[in-house]
């Protein structure tokens, strides 16, 4: 089981990053949520990971904390809940929204996200709030900022932001009509890939 890993960001293709760890790239998948926090290229990073061993693929999805690994674990032992949707949903939102859309019952804003329909989300809805009592979103999670992340690499053009973000999105499990639609209404000049992601995201809870 590889738990956690400790090295130098070397690449970051959202959702996917590569870590490198004493000579070693390690491919991870994260949630968006998460994908803001990191660092920029070429600096350190501690990422808290769960190792998924399917019979095509060993697969590697990090968090920036033992939490929010945590929660993703009780997300995808849900019924019909696997790690590509897990993945989705807390991409679409942050851990601590996560908990509190439960608490709250709302499912209108968990059949937004990607993949989740109004069965799964009732069904998430049922199972989890047994699960997450007594967590308490406010001790356990960080509530991400809505601050854009520092971004010192040089201007990327603003049609190579825009394909990457679409891609990113389809790897979340959302329609390639719905991707490239949402982006193009979010994109602004000078936007970076990460923050026109973001803004996607907010737009489609």
């Amino acid at each position: 089981m590889i738990g956690r890993l400790r090295g130098l960001l070397i690449e970051k293709q959202p959702p996917q990053i590569v870590i490198e760890v004493n000579g070693v790239g390690y491919e991870v998948q994260m949630p968006m949520s998460c994908f803001y926090e990191l660092p920029n290229i070429n600096e350190e990073a501690i990422i808290y990971t769960h190792f998924v061993v399917r019979e095509d693929a060993q697969l590697l999805y990090g968090f920036n904390t033992v939490s929010e690994r945590a929660l993703f674990r009780e997300v995808i032992k849900a019924n019909g809940v696997g790690p590509k949707m897990g993945l989705g949903i807390l991409s679409g939102m942050t851990a601590s929204q996560f908990v509190a859309c439960v608490e709250r019952e709302d499912i209108s804003t968990l059949i937004k996200l990607p993949g989740v329909g109004k069965k799964t989300a009732e069904r998430l809805l049922v199972e989890m709030k047994d699960r997450l009592k007594g967590w308490g979103s406010g001790d356990l999670f960080t509530p991400a900022t809505d601050a854009a992340p520092l971004d010192h690499s040089p201007v990327t053009a603003e049609q190579n932001a825009q394909e990457e973000a679409i891609s990113a999105l389809l790897s979340l499990g959302y329609k390639p009509v719905q991707a490239s639609k949402v982006v193009s209404q979010m994109a602004k000049p000078g936007m970076t890939s990460e923050q026109l992601i973001r803004e996607a995201l907010k737009s489609m809870v």
